[in-house]
């Protein structure tokens, strides 16, 4: 009997000490904010993810452990079933989370001085995992071409030199939510081939496809490309399961992931935590109905907040997901810079968006709105924007 879960439940995530209700204070200034904010979902975690845990945490010593096989064969199958990609046991390693595998790899096949390409808006930590370790940043903005991002690939070739060793890639990208198509993704790895650019493709979106997406994972463009990056991936997105730092960097080239494991292993930071060990294999075996379910429902919340927009605030344009819980809203029709935007939004509507200027170049004007969380609350977050931008001298 298939179980039908109930993502209508408002559950109180307050005193949890979350970042995404408990930190409104020092984000917003007021702990009066709805927040539709940071990318985790208010959604509680699959039954049999919270029943591999309590199972495993029966047994009352946590001491060092491994990664069983298991853990590695649900990642296998999991890949296999839901984006029909082969790959090899021995490719998979270990992370704490997709951003820290960014950095861990900027910092394994970069010097300090070297460039590294990031295509904003995109998610920000990407600027950090560059310029945090002393790598230089270097932009290939996208394109926003009737209401969708697209490559920008002449700007991309006229930025690479001598000096340019990677390239961070966001697919589904976020915050557009852009399905990148084969061949745009073939393009991209042509120049990358061309120039022997290291591609890192954060890919921990991959699950959340729109129906009649399909999402290919980079390293299945060609053999070359899969000899030249290394794919992020976790299901912490995925199942709501983010705070418990567990992802795995699957990386076919046997150099590429030496280098990555050495400095995993002097950093110290390759062991992991066993309820996230075990969470992962649970929800990579049992999870596909519990998604298919989540997915529909996030596609729901999509229809109601572009209906929404549409009817009582249209000079609002949403940029239509192709993947993930994350919207993008380009509310640049009213005129207000980056700064201005939120200050106004947080006063006036008391919601809390992510406003689009931490997204870097081509993210001023825009917010981005999570709507991973009950249709009741955010019909409370977009009737309070309704309020705030109907006020005379706005429209």
């Amino acid at each position: 009997m298939t179980i039908k879960y109930d993502f209508d439940e408002v559950i109180d995530r307050r005193g949890t000490d979350c970042i995404k209700h408990d930190l409104l204070e020092p984000f917003f200034g007021s702990a009066e904010v709805l927040p539709v904010w940071v990318a985790d979902m208010d959604f509680r975690v699959p039954d049999f993810i919270m029943e591999a845990i309590r199972k495993r945490l029966e047994h009352e010593v946590l001491g060092y452990t491994y990664r069983s096989e298991g853990f590695f064969q649900s990642v296998v199958d999991w890949v296999k079933r839901r984006h029909n990609w082969t790959i090899d046991r021995e490719w998979i390693t270990f992370s704490p989370g997709v951003v820290s595998a960014i950095t861990a790899s900027v910092l394994a096949h970069t010097d300090p001085g070297d460039k590294v390409i990031v295509q904003p808006p995109v998610y920000f930590p990407f600027f950090e995992s560059v310029r945090g370790v002393k790598r230089r940043l270097v932009e290939n903005p996208l394109k926003l071409e009737n209401g969708r991002y697209f490559f920008d690939l002449d700007d991309l070739e006229s930025n690479i030199d001598s000096k340019t060793r990677m390239m961070l890639l966001c697919s589904p990208h976020n915050p557009g939510g852009m399905v990148w198509k084969r061949e745009e993704l073939e393009a991209l790895a042509n120049i990358c081939d061309k120039h022997n650019i290291l591609m890192v493709s954060d890919e921990i979106h991959a699950d959340l496809l729109f129906d009649g997406q399909i999402h290919t994972p980079y390293a299945m463009i060609s053999e070359s490309a899969a000899q030249n990056s290394m794919v992020c991936m976790a299901p912490s997105k995925t199942f709501n399961i983010a705070g418990l730092s567990t992802s795995v960097v699957i990386i076919p080239n046997p150099e590429i992931r030496k280098k990555f494991d050495k400095l995993m292993q002097t950093l110290h930071i390759n062991m992991g935590n066993i309820p996230g060990t075990v969470a992962l294999e649970a929800a990579y075996t049992h999870g596909d109905e519990w998604l298919r379910q989540m997915m529909r429902y996030v596609q729901d919340n999509y229809r109601f907040l572009e209906d929404f927009f549409v009817k009582n605030l249209p000079m609002v344009r949403v940029m239509k997901p192709e993947a993930t819980f994350l919207v993008w809203l380009d509310f640049r029709a009213y005129g207000m810079k980056d700064k201005q935007l939120n200050k106004f939004i947080v006063e006036h509507a008391k919601t809390g968006l992510n406003n689009g200027g931490r997204f870097g170049t081509g993210g001023d004007g825009f917010m981005r709105i999570n709507i991973g969380c009950p249709r009741s609350v955010l019909a409370e977050a977009l009737d309070r924007l309704k309020v705030a931008f109907s006020q005379p001298g706005l429209s």
